[in-house]
């Protein structure tokens, strides 16, 4: 039987939308984060040593990383269905978009989320102006100039489409939900991106993800 190892409020969220969609029998596994640090438990590293979420096991494999997940999943149950045929158009989309998600988007927005925590973190009252004046400078330099080329590149990829490789779901729309998901629910993009938001709309929309929700239990989108 499948089982995901599935941390609370993480990218394992989107392997279990992804079982869902493939109708799939399979087990949970549930690990909860440190209520102060917020990382995975050590329980977690038995299973895999970097001790993240998603892993997956099947049989006697042990399969980290989301995309290698959501790739394996689709090869091994989904076929064509999930992944585009080999000689499409399509099918160099799927594979873009399985790697943009974490290799160009996730990046500059986690490295927003430090910048914010920075801003915010206790500290002494005279590091507090240095700090925030460092994050302040990444923010303006880098970081906010990224998440604007990224998603004007999203939103204008969007246009006229319904899923990212083709007239259906694949498993590109599953890997790219959970930065889309979480870039809508903090703000990042709203009315000046209809494009994502009506995609984000629809991925919620669905049946299976709606599922998925459920059985894993509350999840924090931000």
């Amino acid at each position: 039987m499948l089982t995901l190892h599935h941390l609370n409020n993480s990218r394992s969220q989107r392997i279990l939308w992804l079982l869902e969609e493939l109708g799939l029998d399979y087990q949970i596994q549930r690990y909860e984060r440190d209520s102060k640090t917020m990382l995975a438990p050590q329980s977690l590293k038995n299973v895999h040593p970097l001790g993240k979420s998603p892993v997956l096991t099947d049989k006697d494999r042990v399969l980290a990383e989301s995309g290698a997940i959501i790739h394996y999943l689709c090869s091994e149950y989904g076929g064509q269905d999930w992944i585009p045929a080999q000689e499409s158009e399509q099918h160099l989309d799927y594979h873009y978009w399985l790697h943009f998600a974490e290799g160009s988007l996730m990046p500059p927005m986690l490295l927003k989320l430090v910048m914010d925590k920075v801003r915010t973190s206790p500290m002494p009252f005279f590091a507090r102006p240095i700090a925030r004046k460092i994050a302040d400078k990444a923010m303006k330099s880098f970081i906010g100039p990224n998440l604007k080329n990224n998603f004007s590149y999203v939103e204008q990829q969007l246009q006229g489409k319904e899923w990212l490789a083709g007239s259906h779901p694949t498993g590109a729309d599953i890997q790219m939900s959970f930065p889309l998901e979480a870039a809508v629910a903090r703000g990042i993009v709203g009315e000046s991106h209809p494009n994502i938001c009506a995609y984000v709309a629809r991925i919620h929309a669905r049946e299976a993800y709606q599922k998925a929700l459920k059985a894993g239990g509350d999840y924090a989108y931000a």
